[in-house]
């Protein structure tokens, strides 16, 4: 969202326009009649990162059944701005080839269980720690209840969570680090290209926030950077994306 007026107050200046308001401000200013509320395209993700070197997490299938049992469309609706929507892809459709391949997971709690039942796990045997900072970004504008329906949400499929809440500098060097086992981040555009979001993300060259990299995914994405021409590229991030589906870092 944009945010312009004829002269707005901030601090003990002025300015003639605001990028990217807090969310918890939208209506707020939508009510100033000397303001104007502007929705952009928000090319940004929220997400809840998986360390793959923290069992049981380095097994595929509990974290595919992860993200089959996170209702995520209702996380948009209790504590998200008007305009929001669930994310069928890490990159933003804006972007070229940012949404090319198979859409996400639909939310299926029971699959969710049977795939955990599957991969040896009974309801109440895995326990694990979310992590997050209580920082306000676009991507994130409540924190400390998204964590809480998360914990809820993975408790009802048989995943107990206990919440820990970092100081935000701790917190980002921890998760890169790969100290964290699940954790909330989010990433918004430095520049509108898919290197941008999945390279520095799942990359050669990217942090150890989601564990060890997957040779194939590192593969294709340095296959698709290489390449000028789109339509060359987005058929290797369809393939990309489809990757990051099967290993779910994310």
């Amino acid at each position: 969202m944009s945010v312009t007026g004829d002269r707005a107050t901030v601090g003990v200046g002025t300015v003639d326009g605001i990028d990217n308001p807090d969310p918890n401000d939208f209506a707020t200013i939508a009510a100033d009649p000397t303001l104007q509320l502007l929705p952009r395209p928000a090319l940004n993700i929220f997400y809840l990162g998986i360390n793959n070197t923290v069992p049981p997490f380095d097994n595929e299938e509990v974290r595919q059944a992860i993200a089959m049992g996170i209702d995520k469309q209702a996380i948009i609706d209790k504590f998200y701005p008007a305009g929001s929507t669930v994310a069928d892809y890490f990159t933003p459709c804006e972007i070229p080839g940012g949404c090319e391949g198979e859409p996400w997971y639909e939310y299926d709690p029971a699959g969710a269980i049977a795939k955990l039942e599957a991969a040896g796990f009974k309801p109440g045997d895995i326990k694990t720690t979310l992590s997050y900072r209580d920082v306000v970004r676009g991507y994130l504008p409540k924190p400390a209840a998204v964590a809480e329906e998360l914990q809820a949400q993975l408790k009802a499929i048989g995943i107990e969570v206990t919440i820990d809440v970092q100081e935000s500098g701790t917190f980002i060097d921890n998760a890169d680090a790969g100290k964290l086992s699940l954790h909330l981040l989010g990433w918004g555009a430095d520049y509108p290209d898919q290197t941008n979001f999945l390279d520095f993300h799942f990359g050669k060259g990217a942090s150890a926030q989601f564990g060890n990299k997957f040779d194939d995914l590192t593969a294709k994405l340095e296959e698709a950077a290489a390449l000028s021409d789109q339509a060359e590229r987005a058929k290797l991030y369809a393939e990309a994306n489809n990757l990051i589906k099967q290993h779910v870092p994310m």
